[in-house]
């Protein structure tokens, strides 16, 4: 799902990304574009009290750079991404930014990067691919993007514990139609949710996105909703909050 509020601001003259307040997303060489699952996860994620942060397959580099703004000089914000276009351009987005010295992008795969990491994540997050194969996209690397063929939800969730502090949380965002499987295997992982988020598109439809907060230690549950627009398909006072640190129109 495509914002598109760059496309009504005069500010904006770049078109090969996504310009927001504080830094500029070009993602013409990546598989999946700047898009709201993404912005909702950077926007939501916990990042009280958080010392190190993961992003698994970064794409653009859209949410780490999300975090990096939400976060102190101190917060280390790495990512890791297996294709090289992409990784490439998220390296390019951040060193554009203004929080390049505290991030780093790790061009390989996750499940060989995960066993060498020594200091422990207290964030990670993923916008990781969502379906079992199914039809053929346009080309390899949106179809690595989409389809969980290279990166399952089983090893998405095993990696992600490896390198997860004790009180660390791991955040994701998911279609509906595959969260009850992935809740299901992440507790047989011996995971616990402890956040979710149901997002509709507008007020008084159903969800179609959930995020979840996962973590390795019982807790407190709490859930909430959010529409992206209202009743008058304006743009609903939460999102608005959520994001307006973000957007340039919000």
């Amino acid at each position: 799902m495509f914002m598109g509020h760059q496309a009504n601001n005069k500010q904006t003259l770049r078109r090969d990304g996504f310009t927001f307040k504080r830094f500029f997303v070009a993602h013409d060489r990546c598989a999946m574009k700047v898009g709201t699952d993404g912005i909702l996860l950077g926007a939501w994620a916990p990042v009280s009290g958080v010392a190190r942060i993961l992003d698994i397959g970064c794409g653009s580099g859209l949410i780490a750079l999300m975090l990096a703004q939400r976060t102190g000089q101190d917060v280390q914000v790495d990512a890791v991404e297996l294709d090289t276009d992409a990784s490439q351009q998220a390296r390019e987005n951040i060193a554009a930014s203004p929080w390049a010295p505290r991030m780093t992008v790790y061009a390989e795969d996750v499940v060989s990067f995960a066993p060498r990491q020594l200091t422990r994540y207290s964030l990670i997050v993923s916008n990781p691919p969502y379906f079992a194969p199914g039809v053929a996209c346009g080309s390899n690397q949106r179809q690595m993007a989409r389809y969980t063929t290279r990166l399952t939800h089983e090893t998405l969730l095993r990696c992600a514990q490896q390198m997860l502090a004790p009180e660390g949380v791991f955040c994701l965002v998911l279609p509906v139609q595959v969260a009850d499987a992935f809740i299901s295997l992440a507790r047989q992982r011996h995971w616990f949710v402890r956040q979710q988020l149901w997002v509709s598109e507008q007020e008084g439809r159903p969800a179609h996105r959930i995020l979840l907060t996962l973590s390795c230690e019982d807790g407190e549950f709490r859930q909430a909703s959010l529409a992206i627009r209202d009743a008058e398909k304006r743009y609903s006072a939460d999102f608005q909050q959520l994001t307006a640190d973000f957007y340039l129109s919000m």
